[in-house]
């Protein structure tokens, strides 16, 4: 292998994939883990959780 390979669309479209859905899905569970901290939270914010689902 090259040092200096020419990166073609496809590698660079998987890989933005994987980053793209790396990222969504550390978002969602760090999102999940702050909501469920709070002891004191009301159905509209549980409602508002899920909004994707």
């Amino acid at each position: 292998m090259p040092q200096m390979m020419p990166i073609n669309w496809l590698l660079s479209f998987f890989f933005f994939i994987i980053v793209f859905l790396l990222f969504n899905i550390l978002n969602y569970y760090i999102f999940n883990i702050k909501m469920n901290n709070k002891i004191n939270f009301n159905k509209k914010m549980i409602k508002n959780l899920y909004w994707k689902w």
